[in-house]
């Protein structure tokens, strides 16, 4: 039997999966003003990132996880949003319907990464969405950065941002070798992009690119790993996501030609 831990972002209390490979953590802690009881904090540790959870977002989680976690498979989700069971897709219960550990044991017989299936953006690139929704100009910083230190995924950059559908959410499992490569570079990138845009003076919600940009760049990585070799496609398995809560898709489409349209960035998540 393999030790995995997936780490479930959390920044206040909520139902978990009653499975002990899910491990409740409390992202952002180290800004917080309470604790969440029998939750894991992503400010415990000699090495976190806790108080840049306003831009990293759940990717405070992952470095954590990197840092902190002894583990033979390393995973990332969120407490309104899981990877969902193969077997039990239809179950009334929702949280009957999440990834058990028995499913995942047998997917990583095969399987070295997992990954959500992919989200579709239709009439839009990855590129021209995050353009019309946030700030190009945190895409073009984050270009020159992959010049400058990761010339080699280039190609994939470019190949990865003229497709109109990517795996998104920051979710994932990884087996632990596989996963500190990919956060060795995620975040030599996104310490430089924080850097260089410092000074940018912008809302809350808009405030979080950090974790926009690492959502989208996880599929430049991916590309590349896949692309070279170095972790073969049929390695990677694609699951369904699932939420928790109802999205409004009225709401979200609204917002989505809003910003397309009439070039309305968002101000808050859907």
């Amino acid at each position: 039997m393999s030790n995995i831990k997936i780490v479930v972002a959390t920044t206040k209390k909520y139902k978990m999966p009653d499975d002990n490979m899910y491990l409740p953590l409390h992202v952002g802690a180290k800004n917080s003003k309470s604790t969440i009881p029998g939750y894991e904090r992503d400010d415990n540790g000699d090495d976190n990132i806790s108080e840049k959870n306003p831009q990293y977002c759940e990717l405070t989680g992952l470095y954590w996880a990197w840092k902190n976690l002894n583990a033979d498979f390393i995973g990332l989700v969120h407490y309104r949003r899981y990877f969902g069971s193969p077997k039990n897709a239809k179950a009334e219960d929702v949280f009957d319907r999440v990834l058990k550990r028995d499913e995942l044991e047998e997917i990583l017989k095969s399987s070295s990464i997992v990954v959500p299936a992919k989200r579709n953006y239709y009439i839009e690139t990855l590129h021209s969405h995050y353009s019309h929704t946030h700030y190009e100009e945190q895409l073009t910083k984050t270009k020159s950065i992959i010049e400058k230190k990761y010339p080699e995924y280039l190609d994939s950059y470019e190949r990865v941002m003229s497709q109109t559908s990517g795996h998104m959410f920051n979710m994932m499992i990884m087996r632990r070798d596989i996963l500190s490569r990919y956060c060795k570079w995620l975040f030599d990138i996104l310490g430089e992009l924080e850097n260089e845009l410092k000074d940018n003076r912008l809302d809350p919600y808009q405030g979080r690119y950090v974790g926009r940009i690492g959502e989208i760049i996880f599929n430049v990585w991916l590309d590349y790993q896949i692309t070279t070799g170095e972790v073969p496609r049929y390695q990677i398995k694609e699951l369904p996501c699932i939420h928790m809560e109802r999205i409004n898709w009225l709401k979200k489409g609204y917002a989505f030609l809003r910003a397309k349209v009439f070039h309305k960035k968002y101000k808050h998540s859907f």
